[in-house]
């Protein structure tokens, strides 16, 4: 194996897999923000075609200070102004290959600023999504009992569910494009590793569902919340979360995290009472 590239100048470049060291150590800076590169890279290394990207770092007077994960989204990581501005630059050459830029709200909000004159308008743009994040269960909180991981043999059951998440939260459906191969492909590797969670009614319909989305030793991620319409306001979506929150502590990492939209004040309030605490912001620009 090569040794890592040792640079003297300030400048950015892509990564080899001989960078991986270096890179996992700047995504170690915040586990909780980073976990889904994290999980990523963890997994695929810095090959570009098993990471589903490219990764490009920032160096320093010679060493690597930031990152900015660049395949199906744009994701600047501990990036610092001069780094975004970089980054921004190498995009711009590139060109728009991503369906979204997301990432803590400040970075991302200079990136966007950066990009925007080239990649813009965007499809929507939310600039303030609170990072929130649970370390124990509630003491007040029972978690619903028939919420419980969802079995291989179920994935076209949960499938209807996730596509109406996925829609109402991004605003398109997942089975464009490709006819949703590559969604259900991700669903069903969720639901394969036991990371899908979900209660059904009598007659087998999704009325809750979550999935931890990104998991590493140190931090997870919960997402896809949803509660099937009919049930929304019957105190199915607390308990039901605090039941994921249970099986993410004790099967998966010592922390779980989650973004969610400011606008949605539900969701927020429901996330309060499980025990989760805002500890910073993301942001998204979705194309």
């Amino acid at each position: 194996m090569r040794p890592p590239h040792v640079l003297t100048q300030t400048t950015s470049r892509v990564l080899e897999p001989s960078d991986l060291d270096a890179a996992l150590a700047i995504l170690d800076r915040d586990p909780v923000a980073n976990a889904f590169v994290t999980a990523r890279v963890q997994i695929a290394g810095l090959d570009p075609w098993r990471l589903g990207g490219e990764m490009w770092g920032w160096y320093e007077h010679g060493m690597l200070t930031s990152l900015c994960y660049a395949g199906a989204n744009l994701v600047p990581i501990c990036a610092t102004q001069r780094a975004v501005r970089a980054f921004a630059d190498r995009a711009r050459r590139a060109g728009r290959r991503c369906s979204s830029i997301v990432g803590p709200a400040g970075p991302t909000a200079q990136l966007w600023r950066l990009l925007e004159p080239g990649w813009g308008p965007a499809r929507e743009v939310r600039t303030h999504q609170p990072l929130m994040v649970a370390d124990r269960l509630p003491d007040d909180m029972a978690p619903d009992p028939y919420v419980r991981r969802v079995r291989k043999d179920e994935v076209e059951r949960i499938m209807p569910a996730c596509v109406a998440m996925f829609t109402e939260e991004v605003g398109i459906s997942p089975m464009a494009g490709d006819g949703g191969l590559l969604y259900q492909a991700r669903v069903a590797e969720l639901v394969g590793s036991g990371r899908s969670f979900a209660r059904f009614d009598a007659d087998g319909k999704v009325v809750f569902k979550a999935e931890i989305g990104a998991a590493t030793d140190r931090a997870c991620q919960i997402q896809g919340v949803w509660v099937a319409p009919e049930y929304r306001g019957k105190g199915l979506a607390a308990p039901g979360m605090a039941a994921v929150l249970r099986y993410a502590l004790t099967d998966v990492a010592p922390v779980a995290s989650l973004y969610v939209n400011d606008f949605n004040t539900a969701a927020r309030r429901t996330y309060l009472r499980v025990g989760f605490q805002e500890v910073g912001a993301f942001m998204s620009v979705l194309f």
